[in-house]
């Protein structure tokens, strides 16, 4: 196997695309008018207005586990989540099912009947199939197992769209929408304007450092767990440059399954270690 070049974040940054969710966060957070844009693409319904949650993390109680979510907002009767997911976690499903919940307390305000709940959309832009059946976009709604056309109506949607099978979509404002993430060209007017809004955030100087300190901050994650000993299997010696190995190729766009059978890890292994990487689309 060649070298791999471990990129600095100095290079990430600079390499960095819409794919990226510290990019994403922060074109659609700071632009309402572009994310309501986007999700009325994404959903092809009309959307009065959203506001943008001024929290990122959101904490539900002592002992109890918080998240921390990409973008945020909510209109007079709709919530919404919409993240950038460049890796497959293996938790997608109960990810989507917990933000639900956690969307339904924080909109209901105590004392409210339950029919105040807002309609929910937990959405999720994958680079890769999660499900792979070769589907640009999977919706799920819960219905009857014993009568698939009667519908529960709790108006919860969550949504999986995946940019990787672009060329399956229909609609085409999604389809060029989707090719902008995996692709970094825009094809629309819309996709330009997204476009210009990323360079203008790789130009941000409070970002950029924001950026370097999230990298930080990942890195010494990965060097207190081998401190811990919480990996086995792997000798200390040889552990960080096969964390870095194993980096790099996801980085790059090799499989996780390539890549535990090249680093000699586990696919649960490759996948804990790249979980809170970003993928760099060239």
């Amino acid at each position: 196997m060649s070298e791999i070049k471990i990129l600095s974040p100095e290079e990430k940054w600079e390499q960095a695309t819409l794919a990226n969710n510290f990019i994403f966060y922060k074109v659609m957070y700071n632009n309402p008018d572009v994310c309501k844009e986007l999700l009325e693409i994404l959903l092809q319904i009309k959307i009065d207005h959203i506001e943008m949650h001024s929290e990122e993390t959101i904490e539900i109680d002592y002992g109890k586990k918080g998240v921390r979510l990409d973008v945020y907002a909510v209109g007079s009767r709709k919530a919404f989540n919409l993240e950038m997911q460049a890796s497959d976690s293996g938790e997608l499903a109960e990810r989507s099912r917990y933000y639900q919940g956690i969307l339904d307390v924080q909109e209901l305000k105590s004392g409210e009947d339950y029919r105040e709940l807002k309609d929910c959309y937990i959405i999720f832009i994958c680079l890769k199939d999660i499900f792979r059946k070769g589907l640009a976009k999977y919706s799920f709604e819960n219905i009857c197992l014993e009568d698939n056309s009667i519908k529960l109506n709790d108006r919860a949607h969550k949504l999986f769209f995946i940019a990787g099978n672009y060329d399956k979509i229909f609609d085409k404002r999604q389809k060029a929408f989707l090719k902008l993430v995996v692709s970094n060209k825009s094809t629309d007017i819309f996709g330009e304007k997204v476009s210009k809004l990323v360079e203008d955030a790789k130009h941000n100087v409070q970002w950029r450092k924001q950026y370097m300190e999230w990298e930080r901050q990942m890195a010494y994650k990965y060097r207190e767990g081998l401190a811990e000993g919480k990996k086995v299997g792997i000798l200390e010696g040889s552990r960080q440059k096969a964390i870095e190995d194993a980096r790099s190729l996801f980085i790059n766009g090799v499989s996780v399954e390539l890549i535990a059978k090249s680093i000699g890890m586990t696919k649960e292994e490759v996948l804990e270690i790249t979980k809170d990487l970003p993928t760099q689309i060239k």
